[in-house]
């Protein structure tokens, strides 16, 4: 079976598409909208998305499991971004329509980061220098290390000293998903999204204020299963009229390994929807810890999946997370 690819970069969509001057729906106070045209792009035509993997687009935030310190590490995403003075200056440049080239001043244009940053792979180097992207960034990751308060949720799917992470995977029965402990070094040179109660506004409402949840979904895991025509109009009926179709997105895991994406708002579409189509799934917890010594922090995930140990659920909404005493 193909092997899903590596999320390091963004991903283009795929579709050619369009700029209008009308209010966005993806984000607000963003006056343009950028949609799909009916032609499936050049990118997408030569990594034969005909024959791709297609795969749930997961809201969350994008993490990588690699080594730190000769240790299976979780890393989150924190690409290099420009100063606010060469922001403006690009953002100018953007706006100006010029077929000329920016030009960065690799020096002094970018915020600095820690020396554990480390670019994403395929990152381009000109004479050993890396150059930023399209949009101006420079993609990379930052280890999620004991005690990180900005990455405090991140933390909360791993446990170091067992080498544990918290993963939602599918079952192969009964559309069934679970939710379970996988060692790290089984997910090495992964990619992963992390979703939960605090991140891009809990769009599939798990976990509570006082119970907040968070856990890890494999780039690729979710599978679409029925075929997918790749037509605009029968995509769109897709999204609107499918059960499965209640997702952000659509990724195809293309056999040379590039990646290809639809977004809800490339066609339009709002997101979040009510009952998406991830949590209208039945779930199992399988989240045995008498057979490690834990000594987890309050807010670790861990500690409420543990508590509905051996319990499946028809959906998420199902779970009583208040009952879950941490």
């Amino acid at each position: 079976m193909q092997e899903p690819g590596s999320v390091q970069q963004k991903i283009a969509c795929a579709f050619s598409t369009q700029v209008r001057d009308e209010p966005a729906t993806k984000r607000a106070n963003q006056s343009f909208r950028v949609l799909a045209t009916g032609d499936l792009s050049l990118k997408a035509l030569e990594a034969d998305i005909h024959h791709a993997l297609a795969t749930e687009k997961v809201d969350g935030s994008c993490s990588y499991v690699t080594k730190y310190k000769d240790l299976p590490y979780l890393w989150a995403r924190l690409d290099r971004k420009p100063t606010k003075h060469a922001e403006k200056r690009f953002r100018k440049f953007q706006s100006s329509k010029t077929s000329t080239e920016f030009t960065w001043n690799l020096d002094d244009d970018f915020r600095t980061v820690t020396d554990s940053w480390i670019p994403a792979h395929g990152v381009v180097q000109i004479n050993g220098r890396l150059q930023p992207d399209e949009n101006g960034h420079i993609p990379g990751w930052i280890p999620v290390e004991k005690g990180s308060k900005p990455y405090c949720w991140h933390l909360s799917t791993v446990d170091y000293d067992t080498g544990l992470a918290l993963v939602l995977k599918p079952c192969s029965e009964n559309n069934l998903l679970e939710i379970t402990t996988v060692p790290l070094m089984e997910l090495l040179e992964q990619t992963l999204e992390l979703v939960g109660t605090h991140i891009n506004g809990n769009p599939y409402g798990l976990g509570s204020k006082r119970r907040p949840v968070h856990f890890l979904i494999s780039h690729g895991s979710l599978q679409i299963e029925k075929p997918l025509t790749l037509n605009l109009m029968d995509l769109t009926a897709w999204f609107e009229e499918s059960p499965e179709g209640k997702v952000e997105g659509i990724v195809w895991h293309c056999i040379n390994g590039v990646l290809i994406k639809l977004h809800r708002h490339h066609l339009g579409l709002q997101w979040p929807v009510p009952d998406p189509y991830l949590t209208a799934r039945p779930l199992s917890i399988n989240v045995d810890l008498t057979k490690y010594e834990c000594d987890l922090e309050t807010k670790s995930s861990f500690l409420v999946f543990a508590r509905l140990n051996g319990k499946q659920f028809d959906y998420f909404k199902d779970i009583p997370w208040e009952d879950t005493e941490n």
